[in-house]
């Protein structure tokens, strides 16, 4: 009997198996929000776990130093300085510190948390972000460009902040007709793609507010759709069919008349949620309200969209955070972890590559996006573009502290609506379909005063801060070089069995 080479499909990845953390490590006794927006209402980072709960009188969300588990006292301090509930977390990928929130209350707020967690109830946020008239459900930080933000709301506007000075730089007003359901950056921040309830996948240039591609009918169906731009170029969305299947589809953006895959999976209601890794080129799909997490691998080769295998379990989710990759254990092949929302927990779920060796595995950690910027703001509404900044996973990854951190927290913010202003400031540039940019003068934007006290213990404070920051960014320059050194040596050991004819 013969056997025909190729049959199974070879992938590092197939093997990949999900397993849930020990009742121990757990998160318990956390009100997740009742609120009904189709959103994660989880995030997460190498530092904090952020989830939006239930509250009264207002909206607040919960901050967790990462590795807190146990039971959550009721009186644990939130962040709630918001009117009305929460609908978005999103953390600053270039601050592991910064935080921003939309809520129904129409304001987009960002929030310093310092290290070690909240000490007490946080309701100053360092900005307040007013342009929107209707509830704010979407929000997302430039992959590449220190202090850019995107937020969409219900009232079909896309703005994108100026977070360090809280101002309004582009507003694209005319593009969606329709409530959006899901904004995602390109890899580089130079373009965006949006789902929107009228069926159609936009992708729109945010600087000039020129829509360059649209494809209408994405999908059939009439539930909410998700899309997220993958590495390469090519848009990944979930939707519904006309038959009210639960669909993965796989677009070209040079060709949008047809997609490239299409694969049904269920007759669920949940909205599919997808998570990308650009690193392992892996999307994982979290239904709400399901009780699984389907994991699929996007490749070059027919059919594309490769299904991999599935994490079950008894209780359904009612959201899901997903770790960034500088935050999983490299020593343990974990390629992802998940925060799995339940009713009244939080559930670490890890996605583990079975290896035998304890030795770094240098396939499944290709250098992935560092936490420093490659643009600061104003490069970037100058028209620059960049790729992310990469950084070794080698020996696990010590974050530094930002350079660019204090330019948060000195610049100018916006004033709140209750502080003297009637009117949301104007942007300085607004973005139009057409390609037209107004130039206005923006209003509203006043100086944070420092509200701490004078005198030289200030000075020596400070003094004392730059310094403690220097010395940590030394220690982790000095172990990435380490780690790089390491890695050189292995690859000329490489070379070497190569030259000598052993591989």
């Amino acid at each position: 009997m013969s056997f025909r080479r190729g049959v199974v499909r070879q992938s590092k990845f197939r093997h990949v198996f999900a397993q849930a953390w020990k009742a121990e490590h757990c998160i318990d006794d956390v009100r997740v929000s009742r609120v009904t927006w189709d959103g994660p209402l989880c995030a997460v980072n190498p530092k904090f776990t952020a989830v939006i709960i239930e509250s009264g009188g207002g909206g607040a969300f919960l901050v967790l130093p990462l590795n807190k588990s146990g039971r959550i006292d009721q009186a644990t301090p939130t962040v709630c300085g918001h009117a009305a509930p929460v609908l978005d977390v999103q953390w600053c990928p270039h601050d592991d510190n910064v935080i921003a929130s939309g809520s129904e209350d129409c304001t987009v707020k960002v929030w310093q948390i310092p290290d070690g967690g909240l000490t007490g109830p946080m309701t100053d946020p360092v900005a307040t972000l007013e342009a929107h008239s209707k509830r704010v459900g979407i929000l997302a930080w430039h992959p590449t460009a220190f202090n850019i933000l995107l937020t969409a709301g219900c009232d079909n506007l896309v703005c994108v902040w100026d977070v360090g000075t809280g101002e309004l730089v582009y507003q694209i007003a005319d593009a969606h007709p329709d409530l959006i359901y899901s904004v995602s950056w390109n890899r580089d921040g130079s373009a965006i793609c949006t789902v929107c309830k009228d069926k159609a996948l936009r992708v729109i240039d945010p600087r000039r507010g020129t829509v360059l591609k649209v494809k209408e009918k994405v999908h059939e169906g009439t539930r909410p759709m998700r899309a997220v731009f993958l590495s390469d170029g090519k848009i990944l969305t979930t939707g519904f069919s006309r038959m009210s299947e639960r669909q993965l589809a796989l677009w070209d953006t040079r060709d949008m008349s047809e997609p490239m895959a299409v694969q049904e999976m269920d007759t669920s209601n949940g909205v599919l949620l997808p998570y990308y890794d650009p690193d392992t080129n892996m999307v994982y799909l979290c239904g709400k309200g399901d009780c699984t997490i389907r994991y699929f691998e996007v490749t070059d080769e027919s059919p594309y969209v490769h299904f991999l295998s599935l994490y079950s379990s008894k209780e359904p989710q009612r959201g899901a955070g997903f770790l960034s990759k500088r935050g999983v254990d490299v020593n343990k092949c974990e390629i992802a972890r998940f925060y799995k929302l339940h009713e009244r927990k939080v559930e670490p779920i890890s996605m583990t590559v079975p290896r035998k060796s304890d030795l770094f595995q240098g396939d499944l950690y290709p250098n992935t996006a560092s936490v420093e910027p490659s643009l600061l703001a104003e490069d970037w509404i100058a028209g620059q573009d960049a790729p992310p900044l990469l950084v070794s996973l080698s020996g696990g990854y010590a974050g530094a502290p930002s350079k660019n951190r204090d330019t948060l927290r000195n610049r100018p913010k916006l004033l709140s609506q209750g502080s003297g202003t009637d009117s949301p400031p104007a942007p300085r540039q607004t973005a139009t379909p057409t390609g037209v940019a107004i130039e206005t003068e923006s209003e509203g934007v006043m100086p944070q005063r420092v509200t701490q006290g004078e005198g030289g213990s200030d000075g020596v404070k400070r003094e004392d801060d730059v310094l403690s920051e220097v010395l940590a960014e030394v220690k982790a320059l000095r172990s990435v070089v380490l780690a790089q050194g390491q890695r050189i040596e292995l690859l000329e050991r490489q070379l070497a069995r190569i030259e000598d004819g052993d591989v």
